[in-house]
């Protein structure tokens, strides 16, 4: 992998995951208590001794910019790094990144400052282990000119993503961008040892140097798959590569939570404990989490929690989480927190009529998404009786059916959502 070089597009808006992307990317969303989202394209490429890393970035970049800066440090006589290009305005590119083909062509100039054979693109929004070895393997013996890695969906998921069609080699022949459902069974494939179904795209391509530089040369491909996949599969070998493991595309709140809670099975679909694929992230060095009189079943405890004669089922507790007596937590993201509270502060706060940072005591919720450093008081009850899908209320949010309390905000003693 010494001559394959990696780009992790993290520039996007988010939009279909606010508010938890109010005030951050979509790559540095948390994810499984106390990792981000951009620590798992990273991890698979260390594991695949893919040591030269860059991470586009645009939108709302600050907190992903200092997590990398702070997490990826490598030896000083070593040529692997982790690099930020943050977007920028210059002379022969004016605008901000148009899309996903555009933010790699306004940076050609600084990747072409290393040497490459082959270039990796990658999303800094999914969830999924894979070895990129393989999909070498694969572009090299097939003397592709672009490899995709490709993923079977049911029906239900196919217009979210999008859908290829590749002949019994293993050719792509045909892609459409998130299709209508009409659409459906004229895009049906053979897939190798698995039968006929639908194929995704993941949105990760490895590109020969040459045919990434022809294909970036005109303007009008914006994006890698509405424009320019399609537009080069008569002119350029474009070779699927199938990836039979767990992959998700977190990029709603619905897939974010879900794929949150499936953490907590007994045998989850992603596994963050395989020693021989660690996924790495950003060492806080904060201290075991302290526990008293509590009922935790099938949840995950991150580190520097304090709960308190709780009650906690499937749930996902982040860093530094503050538990209050007597409350009660069920199928619920708390996302944590990025201090502790010194007495001065919880005092300062408290006379202002805030909660401290945390779930405050016998409070309750249920089905919920609680974003880092948020207030919520005694006896709040978050439970959405209503079953209400969609609204902006005072200082939360719902989507899908899932409440949400948005970075730093507060929830009042005694409040029912």
């Amino acid at each position: 992998m010494k001559d394959v070089l990696a780009v992790i597009l993290g520039g996007g808006r988010g939009t279909r995951l606010h508010p938890l992307t109010l005030h951050r990317s979509k790559p540095a969303v948390p994810i499984g208590g106390k990792y981000r989202l951009i620590d798992i394209p990273i991890s698979n490429c260390l594991n695949s001794d893919l040591r030269r890393i860059f991470v586009l970035t645009q939108y709302n970049s600050e907190s992903l910019n200092t997590h990398i800066a702070l997490t990826y440090k490598f030896d000083l006589f070593s040529s692997a790094f982790v690099s930020v290009l943050a977007a920028e305005q210059t002379e022969e590119s004016p605008q901000w990144f148009q899309g996903t083909a555009d933010a790699v062509r306004q940076n050609q100039r600084h990747l072409a400052n290393h040497a490459f054979r082959d270039i990796l693109i990658l999303a800094g929004d999914q969830l999924y282990l894979m070895d990129f070895g393989g999909m070498l393997e694969t572009h090299r013996r097939h003397a592709a000119d672009v490899t995709v890695a490709v993923t079977p969906v049911v029906a239900e998921q196919a217009t979210g993503f999008g859908i290829l069609k590749m002949n019994g080699l293993g050719r792509i022949t045909h892609f459409e961008e998130k299709p209508a459902a009409d659409r459906l069974p004229q895009l049906v494939s053979e897939i190798p040892a698995l039968g006929s179904g639908l194929i995704a795209s993941m949105g990760i391509y490895l590109f020969k140097r040459e045919a990434l530089e022809g294909a970036l040369k005109d303007p009008s491909f914006v994006d890698f798959g509405r424009h320019l996949i399609p537009e080069i599969l008569p002119r350029l070998r474009v070779q699927a590569h199938v990836h039979r493991g767990y992959w998700e595309d977190v990029g709603t709140i619905r897939s974010y939570y879900h794929a949150n809670l499936a953490l907590c099975q007994a045998v989850p679909p992603f596994d963050f404990y395989d020693a021989s694929r660690p996924v790495y992230t950003h060492p806080r060095f904060l201290p075991a989490s302290k526990i008293e009189s509590c009922t935790v079943t099938s949840s995950l405890l991150s580190e520097g929690c304090i709960l308190v004669g709780a009650q906690i089922e499937r749930s996902v507790v982040g860093i530094r989480s503050r538990i209050g007596r007597g409350a009660q937590l069920r199928d619920s993201l708390i996302l944590g927190a990025d201090y502790y509270e010194t007495l001065d502060e919880l005092e300062r706060h408290t006379g202002r009529g805030a909660p401290p940072v945390g779930v405050g005591a016998d409070a309750v919720v249920n089905g919920a998404i609680i974003d880092k450093n948020a207030r919520i008081g005694r006896d709040v009850r978050i439970v959405n009786e209503a079953g209400v899908q969609e609204k902006d209320g005072d200082g939360y949010y719902i989507r899908e059916g899932i409440v949400l309390v948005p970075k730093n905000g507060v929830i009042p003693d005694g409040t029912v959502i």
